[in-house]
């Protein structure tokens, strides 16, 4: 659409970094829906007029970001796996065998997080084999990063004085540096309703740290058992990533 396309769509014309912005916005939404979205959804959404979404999308198709289905329905496409696959390699690539491991012998979900501003952002998941237990932690899930067991096990990785001076005005909890104390952290009914945590810190040279973390509804293993794991597991990690 041309400037003046845009103008009479009832929109003012974007510049490059709005259009940019908007692009990603669309994509944070289709990562984020339950189902694909139609245009009017996802304009809606968006809070843009049809027409510009319309525009924004088919760019965005065209490099296999989002892919539509026969009713025109929109979702994100393979591009996007593309491009996940980059982030943090080193630390996808060192922690994969750990997670499997793990999601095996505890037969529980298990994933790496990671710190993004103010939210703690799954990274990479792997759920047990053949138990039918597997507890949904997609990569790209987020809350806050001073909830749940992996953001306080993200957080134990620092002092109370250092993590205000890395993170001011996100509050220190006290669970961190219970944590910080014993490896690790453990929440119940904090991100997930009815779910259980446990993690550690993984240490990552020249980055923030991560959290390695399982996710259950029950399981009769001690969690000091289950930390003892992930704290072998996230050395193991550790010593790959140098």
């Amino acid at each position: 659409m041309t400037p003046i396309a845009e103008a009479s769509a009832g929109q003012a014309p974007a510049s490059p970094s709005q259009t940019l912005s908007r692009g990603i916005r669309a994509l944070e939404i289709l990562a984020a829906a339950q189902n694909p979205l139609t245009i009017a959804e996802l304009a809606d959404a968006m809070g843009v007029h049809r027409s510009v979404a319309y525009r924004i999308l088919r760019t965005l198709e065209d490099h296999s970001l989002l892919v539509r289905d026969d009713a025109g329905k929109v979702q994100p496409g393979p591009g996007l796996a593309v491009l996940a696959r980059g982030v943090s390699r080193s630390l996808q690539t060192a922690a994969l065998p750990e997670l499997t491991q793990l999601a095996n012998a505890l037969t529980m979900s298990t994933f790496v997080a990671v710190w993004d501003r103010d939210d703690c952002v799954t990274l990479v998941t792997v759920d047990p084999r053949h138990t039918g237990t597997g507890i949904v932690q997609h990569p790209g899930s987020r809350h806050a990063i001073n909830a749940g067991a992996p953001g306080i096990a993200i957080q134990s990785a620092y002092s109370e004085a250092d993590w205000h001076q890395a993170a001011p005005g996100i509050p220190y909890r006290p669970e961190a540096a219970a944590a910080r104390s014993r490896g690790y952290a453990a929440s119940h009914d904090e991100v997930i309703a009815g779910v259980s945590s446990v993690a550690v810190p993984v240490r990552v040279p020249g980055g923030r740290p991560a959290a390695l973390a399982v996710v259950y509804i029950r399981t009769s293993q001690d969690p000091e058992e289950v930390a003892a794991s992930l704290k072998a597991s996230a050395g193991r990690i550790e010593a790959q990533l140098g």
